[in-house]
């Protein structure tokens, strides 16, 4: 069990952090153009977020102490094939989520 003093500090710290990188962009570079480099990798950003977030859940499961199962590596290929083919991440996500429920319902 965390004690409060500690939470209460981690917490405080990570709201600073997160602070200070925002301000680096936000408050320091201002209304100064950004290099174009920058803004290409900027760009890539919320498009890696994403896979970032879901593959440990694909790849090593908390629901399945880890174990690959079919719901999940189908749901993550569907989710892929959509995404590529439609360009729609909303479409990608939703056939993913149908695609992992579905199979879960079926084999469960």
């Amino acid at each position: 069990m965390i004690d409060k003093p500690e939470l209460w500090t981690v917490i405080i710290g990570l709201g600073i952090g997160s602070y200070a990188l925002r301000f680096a962009f936000l408050g320091i570079v201002g209304d100064r153009p950004m290099p174009p480099w920058l803004l290409r990798h900027l760009r890539y950003t919320a498009v890696a977020m994403l896979p970032a977030l879901v593959a440990p859940q694909v790849v090593w499961p908390a629901a399945t102490d880890g174990a690959a199962d079919l719901p999940r590596m189908s749901a993550a290929t569907v989710t892929l094939v959509v995404g590529l083919l439609t360009k729609s991440v909303l479409t990608a996500v939703f056939s993913g989520a149908a695609t992992l429920f579905g199979l879960l319902y079926l084999l469960g």
